[in-house]
């Protein structure tokens, strides 16, 4: 049996970077248009480990194992995923820089990921942020209001 096809999308926003910070997700079933929108607030962060969350929390909320299209604008989250976490995890979650390896930023955030991608298929697409695609526009809308509301 094949896995049920699913599209995620996500947003991160942070006020400062570091900050509080908001991140969201809108999953949607495209068979049945069925959708479920996700977000929260951290109060000390990055726009990067938010654009992580999003992701993470929006995996997180598939009940069972799926084919994901995920929509993101974070370009580090998709060349995470598709460049860099594989040398990552083979030189123990440690990126060169200036020759010598380093821990790789937001390590915890990457290592949960990782974790769900081994349940999920997931393929990732770029969108252009902030260009009217409307549910990266309501992603960030429900990121910043998540921020700003603290929740």
């Amino acid at each position: 049996m094949s896995k049920p096809h699913i599209h995620l999308f996500t947003d991160g926003a942070c006020s400062g970077n570091p900050g509080p910070g908001g991140w969201a997700y809108i999953l949607r079933d495209p068979a049945t248009g069925k959708e479920k929108e996700g977000y929260g607030y951290s109060p000390d962060t990055t726009n990067n480990r938010m654009e992580l969350q999003a992701v993470i929390e929006g995996l997180g909320a598939l009940k069972k194992p799926c084919q994901v299209e995920l929509f993101t604008d974070s370009v580090y989250v998709g060349k995470g995923m598709e460049e860099w976490m594989a040398g990552w995890k083979r030189n123990g979650w440690k990126r060169k820089q200036k020759g010598r390896l380093v821990p790789v930023k937001n390590q915890e955030f990457w290592v949960q990921l990782d974790e769900l991608l081994q349940s999920h298929d997931v393929k990732y697409t770029r969108v252009a942020g902030h260009s009217g695609h409307p549910e990266n526009d309501r992603c960030d809308q429900l990121a910043v209001q998540a921020y700003k509301n603290r929740g």
